[in-house]
């Protein structure tokens, strides 16, 4: 087993010498409980862990990697917990805006439990596996119905926790079970059988429920892998083609409501509001419900921009859009 790498940094004002000092020992306990090789840093800039690149400090953010992932998660909640230190669970950082005075406590990241593995015309995906090499896994295994995800940011455990959807496929359509950490019940490693009716549109049963998602397995069909491999280009080059990749930015900032009767970024651009800007932070010229970070934006730009939208919508069609970012972290 290597030995746990730890790379400590100057300690910033939101963390004092003492707290991490309890901070580092919890750790150094857990990992002498369950020794992962884990990469740890204080005060580590959240901007460099999110798609929009804006974001303050996290305590401290350690991401650990190999098998004994779930069981030094399961140590590391449980202990933080009991010495009152929030654990903040991240996936790819692709749906959220870190508050510029960053995230309390510690952040787990899930991108060191990543990986996949074939059964059948099944397929098993750890939690921190991005979405792109999923997509990828599925067609070099001829297997077909993540084309979808190909170049979508983001990862597994969070695309599970959103039941991703684009294309006119959702991740609840292909999802079959999920393995999970249960939080609330003393870090008990679960399988939970899924279908279509534990989900909603963007909606899952794990938004409300005190876990850590694990893996997932999706039920895929078989399928010529030169098709397969065909759509998944041509998705790539539709989201390059309508924007996505120009600027920093997390996909769509509101969720589309069909009562509304279009989707919302034509109702944005119908009114007039493509290239609303607040500081660095933009209603993309391209697309009326992308925001993107023009460079400089902060965490403040962002939420500001969410919120004026929001409310001209409201005032000008009556339509309360809700936001499909997540704000998280200390605002």
């Amino acid at each position: 087993m290597d030995e746990p790498l730890f790379v400590a940094e100057t300690v910033t004002p939101y963390l004092n010498s003492s707290r991490a000092g309890e901070i580092l020992r919890l750790l150094e306990r857990c990992l002498r409980e369950h020794p992962v090789l884990a990469d740890i840093r204080l005060n580590e800039p959240m901007a460099a862990h999110t798609t929009f690149q804006v974001g303050g400090p996290a305590d401290c953010w350690v991401r650990p990697e190999g098998d004994g992932f779930p069981d030094f998660a399961a140590a590391l909640i449980r202990d933080a917990r009991a010495g009152a230190a929030p654990v903040f669970v991240l996936g790819g950082g692709a749906n959220l805006v870190v508050a510029g005075r960053g995230i309390r406590g510690i952040v787990l990241d899930t991108g060191g439990w990543a990986g996949g593995s074939r059964n059948g015309g099944r397929m098993v995906f750890r939690s921190g596996t991005t979405l792109d090499d999923a997509a990828e896994a599925a067609a070099d295994a001829g297997l077909s119905g993540l084309e979808f995800l190909a170049g979508m940011p983001g990862s597994i455990g969070g695309a599970v926790w959103m039941n991703a959807r684009c294309y006119g496929r959702d991740i609840a359509g292909i999802l079959s079970a999920a393995e999970i950490l249960d939080c609330s019940g003393g870090g008990t490693i679960l399988t939970l059988p899924l279908d279509r009716r534990d989900f909603a549109y963007k909606k899952s049963p794990f938004q409300n429920r005190d876990c850590l998602i694990l893996s997932a397995t999706f039920n895929l069909a078989p399928g010529d892998t030169t098709a397969i491999r065909a759509e998944m280009e041509s998705h790539r080059r539709d989201r390059e083609a309508k924007g996505h990749y120009r600027y920093p930015s997390a996909g769509s900032a509101f969720k589309n409501n069909r009562a509304f009767g279009k989707p919302t970024g034509q109702i944005i651009d119908e009114l007039g509001l493509c290239g609303l800007r607040s500081g660095g932070a933009q209603i993309a010229p391209f697309h009326g419900n992308i925001i993107v970070n023009t460079g400089g934006a902060t965490a403040a730009d962002i939420r500001a921009l969410v919120t004026e939208v929001a409310s001209r919508v409201q005032a000008a069609a009556g339509f309360s859009l809700e936001p499909e970012i997540l704000f998280v972290g200390d605002w």
